[in-house]
């Protein structure tokens, strides 16, 4: 499975991004979906997750309220709409997939991922 992530860039704190990931190489539907992003100096960690229906999605307390995710699986494609950014939201965004476990918020539990996308909130 190849993972792509687009969307990134610069915004003013205020203002929203909606990431895309697209998933290729096997039958997207199957794939559990998830968004985890990276600081620097941090660890990875959670942002939002989707199951492979689109049915359930889980957020990281910083994300709820702002953040929404989604997918369109005739697509290929799961997306982050951020809303409300400020400067602690810039990281590299990463998106990942695993077959098995349902919008799980722990990154090991993802067998692909993507290069990431940069997201930079200017204050």
């Amino acid at each position: 499975v190849q993972v792509v992530e687009s969307g990134g860039g610069l915004v003013q704190a205020g203002g929203s991004l909606r990431l895309s990931c697209v998933a290729s190489g096997r039958t997207f539907s199957n794939y559990n979906m998830g968004w985890f992003r990276q600081a620097p100096g941090k660890e990875r960690e959670f942002v939002a997750a989707i199951n492979q229906s689109g049915g359930t999605a889980k957020y990281a307390d910083s994300a709820k309220g702002r953040f929404t995710i989604s997918r369109d699986n005739a697509k290929n494609t799961v997306y982050l709409q951020m809303n409300s950014l400020n400067s602690e939201d810039t990281a590299v965004y990463y998106c990942g997939a695993n077959s098995y476990y349902s919008a799980s918020a722990e990154s090991n539990r993802y067998t692909y991922w993507g290069q990431g996308t940069q997201v930079t909130v200017s204050s």
